[in-house]
């Protein structure tokens, strides 16, 4: 029996993509909504920008939409911006689907809920672990603006409602802004062909602190699980992997898998964003000697996400009490979600 039919937004993305593979082999009709169709086996491709409102509304139209899952965001030059044009996608995607039977709708959002947004990044200082009840962080934030969409629509069209807030997603996709999983792949496969140390990019706060990391199936399940819990219904949940970690032994861990040398920690940041200024040709280099399937290393590795992430002058660990107390008990060795990333990347010839 289908469980119900799905719509996921961002269905290229890291979270949307395996999200909809997942929803797919869980016996959903998924439906993949994204400015460039889909391509994914068994999922029904839906091609529209949510900025044009007339475009949203002609491509939802007629839809049996019962499950909305919202994994998409868009960038712009300040967060005053990021709130305009964010918001205005989420009501123009409900807006067009005002006549569906929608039952459901979960919104991904992450750790900025408490880290304050990328241009006020660290302001929150709140202490951990974070907790889904500590309230926002002072300033503008496209999180908060979201969430304040989901819930006024929730309320008018009558549906349910979950909020999930993953840590830096690891997962398998191309082409996505925020992906430090396969930017760390392509980060180390460049100092294995060039013979420079596995330099940590960061602070030494962060290579020193415990913290933590989601698994992008760990949040599809998640979703899944939250959308069709009766219980859970109308909740904001961490999603985390349920382990903790220090950068200082996971970065030593990644380096032996790719059989590198690590250096210590510097004193000061060292980005990859300047560590990786000429890594285009490099990449390119790569690519042609064994014959990867990705020549442009600005599809693969998304160098800012990643010292932002790293950057960090704060420890960053979730509370995941909630989510178990409410009944989701599924967990993820982060270690072994990186190794399993890195096969997989080999394995399809996008690292060598």
């Amino acid at each position: 029996m289908r469980k119900g039919t799905a719509l996921v937004v961002g269905a290229t993305g890291i979270t949307g993509g395996n999200l909809a593979s997942y929803l797919v082999a869980s016996g959903w009709t998924v439906y993949g909504l994204s400015r460039r169709a889909t391509q994914q086996s068994g999922v029904i491709p839906v091609a529209a920008d949510l900025l044009d409102e007339s475009a949203t509304r002609e491509a939802l139209a007629g839809l049996p939409i019962t499950h909305v899952f919202y994994c998409t965001w868009i960038g712009r030059e300040n967060e005053k911006a990021n709130v305009k044009a964010n918001s205005a996608m989420m009501r123009h995607l409900f807006a067009a689907l005002a006549d569906a039977d929608l039952q459901h709708a979960s919104l991904v959002t992450g750790t900025k809920q408490y880290l304050g947004s990328f241009e006020a990044y660290g302001s929150g200082r709140i202490e951990t672990p974070f907790r889904e009840s500590e309230p926002r962080v002072p300033g503008d934030n496209f999180y908060y603006a979201l969430e304040d969409v989901l819930f006024e629509t929730a309320e008018h069209q009558g549906f349910d409602w979950n909020v999930h807030r993953p840590h830096t997603v690891i997962g398998y996709a191309r082409g996505n802004a925020m992906n430090m999983g396969t930017t760390l792949a392509v980060y180390a496969s460049i100092c294995q062909a060039t013979g420079r140390p596995f330099v940590f990019p960061g602070s030494q706060i962060q290579w020193n602190a415990l913290t933590d990391m989601t698994d992008a199936l760990v949040l599809a399940r998640q979703m899944e699980w939250a959308a069709t819990t009766p219980g859970a219904a109308n909740q904001a949940f961490n999603t985390v992997n349920g382990d903790v970690f220090r950068w200082r032994r996971m970065w030593r861990e990644i380096g032996e898998y790719f059989g590198l040398e690590v250096a210590d920690c510097p004193e000061t940041p060292q980005p990859l964003e300047t560590q990786m200024s000429e890594a285009d040709a490099t990449w390119r280099d790569i690519a042609e000697k064994h014959d990867l399937i990705e020549p442009d290393v600005a599809k693969l590795a998304s160098w800012w996400h990643t010292d932002a992430d790293l950057g960090r002058d704060q420890e960053c660990v979730n509370d995941t009490a909630k989510s178990r107390d409410f009944g989701f008990d599924h967990f993820r060795e982060t270690r072994g979600a990186f190794f399993d990333l890195f096969d997989r990347l080999r394995a399809e010839k996008i690292i060598p």
